[in-house]
């Protein structure tokens, strides 16, 4: 298995990155598209994912097939149609409607640090996944969800927090994903097996 890396993200066969950015030791899986977006250090996707006009996270798990800011047609015009802005592939004469596309990488979607989003979501531009939140495989999420929450379902609704309020305000004010690299390997070991407030006891959060 191929090494990451501090200095360029891991690229798979197939993925296609567009005026994106990336921290170290990121990863973006085989036949991914990822479009006007950043990754902090250490997040991936994995196979067959959709990123647009997005902010990921550090430590962000983003499992196969998901779409992030999926991008949208104009629905207050004659037609919902790619003519309308995509229309130099239409006709010599016709420009692009740029202003059209300006607005639609101005509608950000944040996913928060070490987030995990399983197979097959979808998340809304414009919507906020907190620090720590688990989005459930093939949730539909159309508003923003709190830190250290499982969300589920289409459209997403909350399930259960991860852990008691003060455990997760805890882990949020230690913010441990800010750490360095040596940081990190120096608590490997507990971060494997101690539970969190445990984690926390020991590292002052």
């Amino acid at each position: 298995m191929a090494r990451l890396s501090a200095d360029a993200p891991l690229i798979h066969p197939g993925a296609v990155v567009t005026n994106s950015t990336f921290g170290g030791w990121c990863e973006v899986g085989t036949r991914s598209n990822v479009l006007n977006s950043d990754f902090g250090a250490y997040a991936y996707c994995e196979r067959l994912c959709d990123i647009a006009n997005s902010s990921i996270g550090k430590f962000a798990n983003i499992a196969a097939m998901c779409r992030i800011g999926p991008t949208d047609h104009p629905m207050t015009t004659a037609s919902l149609h790619h003519f309308l802005y995509r229309s130099s592939r239409y006709w010599d004469d016709a420009t692009d409607d740029e202003a059209f596309f300006a607005a639609r990488a101005a509608r950000r979607t944040v996913i928060g640090p070490d987030t995990w989003l399983g197979h097959g979501v979808i998340v809304k531009p414009e919507v906020t996944i907190g620090a720590g939140a688990i989005v459930a495989a093939g949730a539909v999420v159309t508003r923003d969800v709190a830190p250290y929450l499982i969300v589920a379902g289409v459209p997403a609704v909350p399930l259960r927090a991860r852990f008691a309020t003060g455990i997760a305000d805890r882990l949020m004010a230690l913010a441990w994903w800010d750490w360095d690299h040596d940081r990190l390997r120096a608590a490997l070991t507990d971060f494997r097996s101690l539970p969190a407030e445990a984690f926390l006891e020991r590292y002052g959060g």
